[in-house]
């Protein structure tokens, strides 16, 4: 596995523990689901359900995955052996990623203009200059948009523990980790 997402991984873990607490529970993947379809008012019900059902689907993967002893709770970790495991969290992280990136192009035109994405990354958790970045890496158009189908993908590279020099490597702040 490579440093690169060993670090990515424990900034999404972070992230993803909502209320702060050290450990992933269920009411974690509630929080977030509310904030990030509240950073998206442009989407429809149909899109905030598929992002609510993807945060859903991806605490129950972990909890099916990792949870042996039944408390709820996930550290850091269990999260790292399922996340990094590509065979075990392939399909989740992709409902995960078409739910994220549909939010971000409500009219469904198959791109994501920057503000839509910064709305929705900042609900997340990520800090405004690495959106950025991580924006810019993925190459938009004149007008500021990027492909749908392109931040499906540097997604689903996040998660891959073989991938380096990936946009995604933006988002974590190697210093800080």
């Amino acid at each position: 596995m490579r440093i690169e997402a060993t670090h990515r991984v424990q900034l999404v873990f972070s992230l993803l523990d909502a209320d702060g607490n050290g450990v992933l529970e269920a009411r974690d993947f509630d929080l977030m689901a509310g904030r990030v379809v509240a950073a998206a008012p442009d989407s429809d019900e149909a899109a905030h359900g598929a992002m609510r059902d993807a945060f859903l689907r991806y605490w129950t993967t972990l909890a099916a995955e990792l949870d042996a002893d039944g408390d709820g709770r996930i550290t850091f970790e269990e999260y790292t052996a399922c996340v990094l495991s590509p065979e075990r969290f392939d399909v989740t992280v992709d409902a995960f990623a078409r739910a994220l990136a549909a939010l971000g192009d409500p009219a469904g035109e198959g791109q994501v203009a920057r503000p839509a994405f910064v709305a929705l990354m900042t609900a997340i958790g990520f800090g405004r200059a690495n959106i950025d970045a991580l924006f810019d890496a993925f190459g938009p158009t004149p007008e500021d948009r990027i492909a749908v189908a392109t931040w499906v993908e540097g997604i689903k590279d996040y998660y891959a523990p073989d991938k380096a020099g990936i946009p995604g490597d933006h988002l974590v702040d190697t210093a800080a980790v």
